[in-house]
């Protein structure tokens, strides 16, 4: 492929004022978003799914492969399938298998080997790695592939937030399960994530610990 470029024409310049507003503004915005564990069996429409991971889609990434691939799970058969699967797993790490460490720093909030929530939300949206990609028939090897699929779920997050809708980030190890459960079950691609999204539940809660954040003094430096 040759190289092309276009006139950047979509770039909006604000006033410096206007600027820190929408930057303090943004920063009010993203910290009302937090993990919650109790949602709302309330339909979503599919298509705020669909706006939502196409915004994940423009996340930057290595030589703009875009090493990703989302399953948008809101079929309750397999939402089943997952919450039997993960739960599984989730009682070997809270048996002793997760190390008393990880298990003491998790008991702030309150978590363990029981995830309701993966029937209850409306939707489930498996995040997937690509070690390669496909150009024209042609394989092609991907770049920085969890630096970009990290981004790219940040952004998914984000978008969800944006929507309207609450999240909870859910990591079982082994995820292995999920590959077979949402049919990518190849060598190319890996469960790397699972977002779970939909209306918070009316007894929702947030842990007290989970509001703890640190300062800007303590996670920025300027030199």
């Amino acid at each position: 492929m040759s190289e092309q470029h276009l006139p950047l024409t979509d770039f909006i310049e604000y006033p410096q004022d206007e600027m820190i507003k929408r930057a303090e503004e943004n920063y009010q915005q993203v910290k009302r978003r937090h993990s919650i564990r109790k949602f709302s069996d309330r339909a979503v429409p599919q298509e705020i799914i669909e706006q939502c991971i196409l915004a994940a889609g423009t996340a930057p990434n290595g030589a703009n492969h875009q090493p990703w691939h989302f399953v948008a799970i809101n079929n309750p058969s397999v939402k089943s399938q997952i919450r039997e699967q993960a739960e599984a797993i989730e009682q070997a790490f809270y048996g002793g298998r997760g190390g008393e460490e990880w298990l003491d720093n998790l008991k702030p909030l309150g978590t363990n080997a029981n995830k309701p929530y993966l029937e209850h939300a409306p939707w489930l949206i498996a995040v997937f790695t690509k070690k390669r990609s496909e150009d024209n028939g042609e394989q092609k090897q991907n770049y920085y592939v969890h630096e970009s699929v990290g981004i790219a779920t940040g952004f998914l997050l984000q978008a969800l937030h944006n929507a309207g809708l609450g999240t909870l980030t859910h990591t079982p190890k082994p995820m292995s399960f999920l590959s077979k459960v949402c049919g990518r079950d190849n060598d190319n691609e890996r469960p790397y994530m699972l977002i779970v999204a939909g209306y918070p539940a009316e007894d929702a809660t947030v842990p007290a610990h989970a509001l703890e954040k640190k300062s800007l003094e303590e996670i920025c430096d300027f030199l």
